[in-house]
């Protein structure tokens, strides 16, 4: 498996953790990395044939986890440990594992969320009681103040009111979840 651009990230891991989904597999990494080893000795320390076994290390092969030599009338397997590392240094950093996201819609919660609250005119008819709810209707309600503007407490609670009477609620909890702040009753967004 060779390195290829992002564009086949899904499709490289995939490829690596296939080669790694099986027991008998991890089994045989597990004896490669203490020593290059035969099909047959391989066969006889996990009590399986040599065509599974062969097979198997196919598999890993083509991920590029393991290489043959020949010796005599026998090929002697070893582990890549350096292939090994790059890949999992490589295929498994969080940066990495964020870009299979990147076509994901990440907002589709926070949608269903405000079309299960809002009434059409506008206004929620309640306010979540789950607090990762109740987060998606603050976030919401919070676009209706500019960044960078600050606001009385009168204005806030006019605001406020377009979505939902209880504005003193909707008013402490911008503070507490640090979406607002307020310094001598002035308010303003963070």
């Amino acid at each position: 498996m060779n390195a290829q651009p992002d564009t086949n990230l899904p499709g490289e891991l995939l490829d690596f953790f296939k080669a790694l989904s099986d027991a008998n597999r991890l089994k045989i990494l597990g004896l490669l990395a203490t020593q290059p080893q035969t099909v047959e000795q391989l066969a006889a320390s996990l009590n399986l044939g040599a065509s599974t076994v062969s097979h198997h290390l196919a598999r890993l092969s083509e991920a590029g986890l393991v290489t043959a030599r020949a010796d005599g009338y026998y090929n002697v397997y070893s582990l890549q440990t350096e292939k090994l590392e790059e890949m999992s240094r490589r295929l498994l950093k969080r940066e990495t594992l964020a870009k299979l996201a990147e076509d994901a819609d990440v907002e589709a919660y926070d949608r269903k969320v405000i079309r299960d609250f809002i009434s059409p005119d506008g206004r929620f008819k309640a306010l979540p009681s789950q607090e990762k709810k109740f987060l998606v209707v603050l976030r919401y309600i919070l676009n209706a103040f500019e960044p960078g503007r600050s606001y009385t407490e009168k204005e806030v609670n006019e605001i406020i009111k377009q979505y939902n009477d209880d504005f003193a609620t909707i008013r402490r909890s911008f503070i507490e979840y640090r979406l607002m702040a307020r310094e001598n009753g002035i308010y303003h967004r963070i």
